[in-house]
C-alpha cells in the first residue's frame, strides 16, 4: 500500500500492518474508534495510520514480487 499527495510524491507506505510498532499499538484504538474491522494478529495486511492535511490523495496497492490479488481500501477519519 502506498500513499501520494497530490504532487505524486509517496509520503507512506506499508506490506505487513502487524511489523509496524506505530500501527500494532494502536490497533485496537484506532478500529474501535472508527468503527473499522479489526486485522488479525499476525496477518500480512496493509494499513496506514498518519495525520493529513486537507489536499487530494491517491492510494495505490500492489502485490509483493509482482503477485495479484484482489484488494479493498478504505480510509477512516479518527474522531
Amino acid at each position: 500500500l502506498r500513499l501520494f499527495n497530490a504532487a505524486g510524491t509517496v509520503i507512506d507506505t506499508n506490506d505487513d500492518w502487524a511489523s509496524t510498532p506505530v500501527l500494532a499499538a494502536a490497533h485496537g484504538q484506532a478500529f474501535t474508534q472508527t468503527g473499522a474491522f479489526g486485522l488479525s494478529a499476525g496477518s500480512k495486511d496493509a494499513a496506514l495510520l498518519g495525520t493529513l492535511p486537507p489536499g487530494a490523495y491517491t492510494a495505490q496497492v500492489s502485490g509483493v514480487n509482482a503477485t495479484t490479488g484482489v484488494a479493498l481500501v478504505e480510509v477512516y477519519e479518527i474522531p
